[in-house]
């Protein structure tokens, strides 16, 4: 069959059953008119469209009969034609379309309309879907006749005619030029019917929307509420359009290899929330907090701007995207912890920082070669996973892609928990000032990772570490998540500054538990992707936050007030304090420079000699740390600060001054100004500082009847000599304990006077054994007091200090002022261990102790833990018994034991 073919200009389109009138050229409307002038029957040709942005006629058109030609009044008007479809036609051969003329050029067409019946089942799937849009058309009370018929032609139309029944339902409702193409296209009647009842499914819904949003809005609105209502409609369009094209958008995404986004729905204009939206874009395809994101993000899209719920919802979502989320482009290891030098690099590094605690260095190192170790594992992991596919590499290097890029991309994988680098969780103990912090902010330098510092101290409410609902006004995330944020990355270094003042248990929770969770990787662990990561779940966030590759450094004063629980999952590393020698180098090396930088003074400015520093390390302070340290040798630079600034005003003045006779005489006084000195002696301190602190203590130490010096650790972790003091007085043999004292350090003197009654006689204080030596040969009572009574003092290390002082004070000789002790004694006089032996040789050592008395099993100790100068400067005495202790505090041959023939025998149960 040969037809006149007319071009339809895009988006012109005719369906079978339907009409359209369009313009035609001047050509063209004498083609019609020849056409209509040689046919003996109502003229027909063929209507085909043009496909969109070409100039290429589609494959089918629709054999159309010519039912009007109108004429233009004015010359510059086109004719106009209207046209009455009928039938399918198919296109064969050249489909090229001439813009220039469209002429009315006769085309061969084959047979095309099939001859087949549709299925029942999609006859009544299109009737359901023409009936529910019919009836929805009906009732918004436009063309309410023509719908009415419109349905009554559809329910009496026979099956056989349903299928040309549908491009008249869907011409008459209106469908995009993209539907009606592929309808167009589709001779198979049962296709056609499943394509038809798909338009209209979508018709009805689009309908739906736009009279719920009418109804729910009254007629009358006011100039402030029209506002609301366009957003509110333009909310509701888009919602609805979204999940209706969704499923078609990633369908067409996957097969054109577009990356389709579900957020493309955003509205125009809201730059506030473009970085926000790019931020979810780039989040991890498939993951929780991607789907969460997405979910909130509709969310406020339908909520309007003037809603208190619009502030809480975007407030949410800033804080949900600023998080460093994993994303598909993430790194997997840290190319730092693989290098070659990083071990190297790490040891420089806190050697540069600090002087001294090589102990706590070299821990530190094994803590990073672990570290290291668990990331290069991790590496061989992933190479491993990336070579699973052999030979692909060479094929696209050809230009031939490999046969896994044909497939469909998997779903992100999760790391396996093998791969996740995670080290232990340190605990740094010591007093103030002895660089904790400063430790962890020199493991994060040599990890060339950010640090967060959170400060512990004062948190009494659970919500503070797990953030809060997000239900309470104000709510916002916990302090884990905050440094997160603060950091930027996945893999801070995270320090939990005073772990030891946290609050316990109380009506706000118990923050200790919440940080458990937070250090425990058996508590925090969730299940994700066939693997278990650890992560944590914030209250307000309420999505896991990964904390796998998160390394956390705890620091604290003292053990005693931490939980248990929290405690078992820490690694402990004591950090007893500095040395004389350790605080010069200190002051020299990091201290005076930060405090001329601070007070803007050069180096050539102040210069403290050796002797001067040793003075006020030994005079002006004895704490463990060295921020005493530091303020003081701050005040000796803003004293020559001070001198400075008046020797340059001075400089300045005679600088200005003329050159006259009569100003001769106030040059020559202005030359004889004392000048400026940079270099401070020993014997300027007292000027600048003062009389110093310690001088007291050294004039009061002395060796006296019944004073003893013991060593103990105080509540900060320092240590410290403390002086056992006693004395006799009138009374009737009575022990009296003075000094704040524990029930424990209660005992231990009740258990120096027992042994010291015991063995009165071999000391020869009494001159029979059945003798009391506090009832003869004169009745009186014992006063045993340890100053500083307003400090708590509890504790099993005191014992030899008071059998010594009890000695003392009953047999008149005197223990030296030098000596110091420490050890808890047995009824059996045997001398035990105790703890902080550290710290109280190093108090000591601060102290100008020269001698110190131990117990034996504290001497493996001193060998590791106390440095090796100080060892050098003191004595030590390790002693087993009571007997032994005595005679090396009051020396071999001080005292004259009797002997009574019998020696210690030790019992065996």
């Amino acid at each position: 069959m040969s037809v006149p073919t007319l071009a339809l200009p895009y988006p012109l389109l005719l369906l079978p059953s339907a009409r359209v009138t369009l313009p035609i050229s001047q050509t063209q409307a004498e083609d019609v008119l020849e056409l209509v002038e040689a046919a003996t029957t109502q003229p027909s040709l063929a209507a085909v469209p043009v496909l969109r942005d070409t100039t290429t006629l589609n494959e089918w058109g629709v054999n159309a009969r010519i039912t009007r030609l109108v004429r233009p009044r004015r010359p510059t008007d086109p004719h106009m034609i209207t046209l009455q479809g009928f039938t399918r036609l198919r296109l064969t051969g050249d489909r090229a379309a001439d813009y220039d003329r469209l002429p009315l050029v006769p085309v061969a067409y084959p047979p095309s309309e099939s001859k087949s019946l549709p299925s029942t089942e999609a006859v009544n799937a299109f009737r359901s879907a023409c009936a529910a849009l019919l009836e929805r058309l009906a009732q918004s009370g436009r063309k309410r006749e023509t719908w009415a018929r419109l349905a009554t032609l559809v329910d009496e139309t026979e099956n056989a005619r349903a299928a040309g029944l549908a491009d008249l339902v869907v011409a008459a409702v209106g469908a995009d030029y993209e539907d009606k193409l592929i309808l167009l296209s589709t001779p198979n009647p049962t296709e056609r019917l499943h394509h038809a009842t798909t338009l209209l499914t979508k018709q009805l819904s689009i309908a739906e929307v736009t009279t719920k949003i009418a109804s729910a809005v009254d007629a009358s609105l006011s100039k402030q509420q029209k506002e609301l209502f366009l957003r509110q409609q333009l909310s509701a369009i888009q919602a609805e359009l979204q999940s209706l094209q969704g499923l078609g958008t990633s369908v067409a995404g996957a097969g054109n290899g577009e990356a389709g986004s579900e957020l493309d729905h955003d509205a125009e204009g809201e730059d506030e929330l473009a970085e926000v939206k790019r931020k979810i874009e780039a989040l991890a395809t498939g993951s929780e907090v991607r789907r969460v994101a997405v979910s909130e993000w509709r969310r406020l899209k339908r909520i309007t701007p003037q809603s208190a719920e619009h502030g809480v919802v975007r407030t949410y979502l800033e804080w949900l995207t600023s998080l460093p989320w994993p994303t598909d482009t993430s790194p997997s290891v840290d190319d730092t912890l693989t290098s070659r030098s990083f071990l190297k690099t790490a040891q420089a590094q806190l050697d540069a920082d600090h002087f001294g605690l090589d102990t706590v260095k070299r821990r530190l190192i094994e803590y990073l070669a672990v570290v290291r170790l668990r990331a290069i594992q991790a590496r061989a992991t992933a190479d491993t996973f990336s070579e699973r596919d052999p030979g692909s590499s060479a094929l696209v290097k050809i230009g031939i892609p490999s046969p896994n890029a044909l497939k469909p991309p998997l779903p992100p994988k999760a790391p396996t928990h093998a791969s996740r680098v995670k080290g232990p969780i340190l605990l740094f103990v010591g007093p103030p000032g002895t660089g904790k912090t400063s430790l962890g902010q020199s493991i994060a330098r040599a990890l060339q990772r950010p640090f967060q510092r959170i400060a512990l101290g004062g948190v009494r409410d659970e919500a503070e570490v797990r953030g809060h609902r997000r239900t309470y006004v104000a709510s916002g995330p916990g302090l884990v998540v905050q440094a997160m944020r603060k950091a930027g990355r996945m893999d801070p270094v995270v320090l939990l500054d005073e772990i030891d003042k946290v609050g316990h248990s109380n009506f706000h929770g118990d923050p200790a538990a919440a940080l458990l969770e937070v250090l425990d990787p058996e508590q925090n662990h969730t299940f994700n992707a066939s693997c278990f990561t650890t992560a944590l779940m914030d209250h307000y966030i309420n999505v896991p936050v990964d904390l796998s590759q998160v390394l956390f450094i705890c620091t604290a004063n003292t053990l005693d007030t931490i939980a248990a629980p929290l405690l078992d999952r820490c690694e402990v590393v004591h950090i007893s304090g500095y040395t004389y020698d350790e605080k010069r180098h200190i002051a020299r090396r990091f201290l005076l420079p930060k405090q001329l930088n601070a007070n803007g003074l050069a180096s050539e400015h102040v210069d403290i000699t050796e002797p001067a520093l040793l003075h006020v390390v030994t005079h002006y302070t004895r704490e463990a740390g060295v921020r005493g340290l530091e303020r003081t040798i701050g005040s000796i630079v803003r004293f020559k600060a001070v001198e400075w600034a008046e020797h340059l005003d001075e400089t300045l003045v005679s600088a200005t001054v003329p050159t006259s006779p009569l100003v001769t005489d106030h040059l020559v006084l202005t030359s004889k100004h004392k000048p400026y000195r940079a270099t401070v002696e020993e014997h300027e301190l007292e000027q600048i500082l003062g009389i110093g602190r310690w001088d007291g203590d050294q004039c009061e130490r002395e060796a006296r009847r019944g004073v003893v010096y013991g060593l103990v650790v105080t509540g900060t972790g320092e240590g410290e000599i403390l002086p056992v003091e006693t004395i006799a007085v009138p009374g009737g043999g009575v022990l009296k304990l003075t000094g704040s004292l524990g029930a424990v350090i209660k005992e231990s003197g009740e258990l120096a006077l027992s042994w010291v009654k015991t063995h009165a006689y071999e000391l020869r204080v009494t001159g029979s054994r059945a003798h009391d030596p506090l009832r003869v040969p004169h009745a009186v009572d014992v006063h045993l007091h340890l100053p500083a009574g307003a400090q708590k003092k509890d504790g099993p290390s005191a014992g030899i200090a008071m059998v010594c002082a009890l000695v003392s004070l009953l047999t008149g000789a005197c223990v030296p002022a030098h000596v110091a002790m420490s050890g808890e004694i047995t009824l059996r006089e045997r001398v035990t261990p105790v703890g902080g032996i550290k710290e109280k040789v190093l108090g000591a050592h601060r102290a100008q102790i020269t001698k110190v008395i131990l117990p034996y099993a504290n001497r493996k100790d001193v060998e590791h833990d106390v440095p090796v100068e100080v060892r050098q400067s003191m004595q030590f005495v390790f002693v087993r018994t009571v007997r032994e202790a005595i005679d090396a505090a009051f020396g071999a041959g001080t005292l004259g034991w009797r002997s009574l023939g019998v020696d210690l025998v030790e019992s065996r149960l």
